[in-house]
């Protein structure tokens, strides 16, 4: 059943960042563009975040609308209101104490979380929650709220508290973060003491914020389909792959989107040529153009395999770096990387491209523009992950024509159709991948990459022009959002705390 042209629902969204007004990650992206597609089909959206400094500098005009009393806070808690795009309602939680802090939303200067996050997070799921009840005077109501990683798991359980609350919705982004914190830090957040048992926020002695989302929400999503298999295994449910197990019926993975006028090469304000899959010859031209920027020797005829992302060992990393002196090796390569992490990946990185300045040239630390002109320079994107749980850069590549070569795992094994011999006869091939997350088992993959350039150019044309023709705009999984929202407010879940 579908959803789409009934009464126009009204969404509250809950997340702890949001693009354009603050991002460390995938999740600001989510939650900068999914509430505006949805608005799209005509519901009333409306997204909270906390007040962190740079969100209220990027969010001005600013009016207030409400001021709460919540419990933790000393002083009133103000919601503040401005505009996501030009229909989706911004409420910022704006709460000094706790968010008025420079730089990062979850760490200090020095790398380290914050020490007051439990006391942070909690605070945002009490507003988020008043807004949800009609209780912060907006005169306004959701149907369904959608949360978001760990910072707002609370939200679902204190709701399940209340007769006549919203359904809920919870979206894992990446389980690896949990928000987990000791007995004592539970006792100070002065929580309902029912939650603390086996079936609400305990988990191994300690409290979860994301076990309240997973365990009190009306449906749980992941970012793809393969990811949401994947969590239900010890090897990437992080202990709560029974719990995830128990909830299966009421589990769903639904891919990210990337946002089609932000990423569009025929239209991208960043580049120096612009170009679309009708037009893939130019594309060429972004090469020269990147290597003069970078100091490589021009050449069009170069084989420019390019990276983008944090240096940790989840995104292997590591593993493009043990491949280099093959890589190298070969006649005309030449690899971009951008990025910033571990140190020392960084180090091996700077050293690797100070000893071959010929064929290696790397960025450290990010820059939006340079990354969307080394999406449309590449012919290759390399995206070794060790786990992925949807994973943006592959779709970027894809719409740019820069064919992806990823391990195949959650949204990457969703996204990339491997160059078999029969899915390049189907002509539906999109990417190269393959299934070890092991130096060994990438380089196989690379000669299978080498072996198709070396045939003639239109192979090579048909394989980046079909990536460039998939649909992975936010309309479609937008669409599929509507669907588990009606789900979610059609069955709600039976607060476990009341099963037993």
């Amino acid at each position: 059943m579908s959803s789409h042209n009934n009464s126009p629902l009204k969404i509250l969204f809950a997340a702890s960042e949001a693009q354009p007004f603050i991002k460390t990650g995938g999740l600001a992206d989510v939650a900068g563009s999914l509430p505006v597609a949805l608005s799209h089909f005509g519901h009333d959206v409306r997204l909270v975040l906390p007040a962190y400094p740079r969100a209220v500098e990027r969010a001005i005009p600013l009016k207030e609308v409400a001021s709460l009393r919540l419990t933790g806070a000393l002083h009133p808690v103000r919601i503040l209101e401005g505009k996501l795009g030009t229909n989706v309602t911004t409420y910022l939680v704006d709460a000094p104490d706790f968010f008025n802090r420079p730089g990062n939303p979850y760490v200090d200067a020095s790398g380290h979380d914050w020490g007051d996050n439990p006391e942070r997070f909690t605070l945002f799921c009490r507003a988020i929650v008043s807004i949800a009840l009609n209780h912060a005077g907006l005169h306004w109501q959701p149907d369904i709220v959608h949360c978001n990683d760990w910072q707002t798991g609370l939200v679902p359980p204190l709701l399940a508290m209340e007769w006549n609350r919203p359904a809920t919705v919870f979206t894992i982004h990446n389980l690896a973060y949990q928000g987990m914190y000791p007995r004592a830090v539970f006792d100070r957040l002065h929580l309902p003491a029912a939650f603390w048992s086996y079936q609400g926020l305990e988990f191994h002695d300690h409290f979860s914020f994301i076990k309240g989302g997973i365990a009190f929400s009306d449906w749980v999503t992941t970012v793809s389909p393969t990811y949401a298999e994947e969590i239900l295994t010890p090897e990437f449910g992080y202990g709560l792959e029974g719990l995830l197990h128990h909830r299966a019926d009421r589990l769903s993975g639904v891919l990210n989107g990337i946002d089609y006028e932000v990423w569009d090469p025929a239209a991208d304000p960043a580049l120096a040529q612009h170009f679309d899959y009708k037009t893939f010859n130019l594309k060429k031209i972004n090469k020269l153009h990147l290597q003069r920027e970078l100091g490589l020797p021009e050449n069009e005829n170069a084989f420019l395999f390019g990276h983008i992302g944090r240096l940790v060992e989840q995104k292997g990393v590591d593993l493009i770096l043990d491949i280099l002196p093959d890589l190298l090796e070969q006649e005309a390569v030449q690899l971009v990387m951008l990025g910033s992490g571990h140190v020392s990946l960084e180090n091996r990185l700077r050293d690797t491209a100070e000893m071959h300045p010929d064929k290696v040239a790397v960025y450290i630390g990010y820059d939006e523009s340079l990354a969307h002109r080394i999406e449309a320079a590449c012919d290759c994107f390399i995206m070794p992950s060790r786990f992925e749980p949807c994973g943006l850069n592959q779709l970027y590549s894809l719409r740019y024509g820069s064919v992806p070569v990823v391990k195949r795992t959650g949204g990457l094994a969703d996204t990339v159709i491997d160059a078999t011999a029969k899915n390049l006869l189907d002509g539906v091939a999109t990417g190269f991948s393959f299934d070890e997350p092991s130096a060994a088992a990438l380089w196989e993959c690379l000669e299978r990459v080498f072996q198709l350039r070396s045939r003639p150019a239109v192979w090579w044309e048909k394989l980046a022009t079909t990536g460039m023709k998939q649909d992975f705009s936010w309309d479609s999984s937008a669409k599929h959002y509507l669907d588990i929202y009606q789900e979610a407010m059609n069955n709600p879940a039976v607060n476990p705390l009341k099963q037993h």
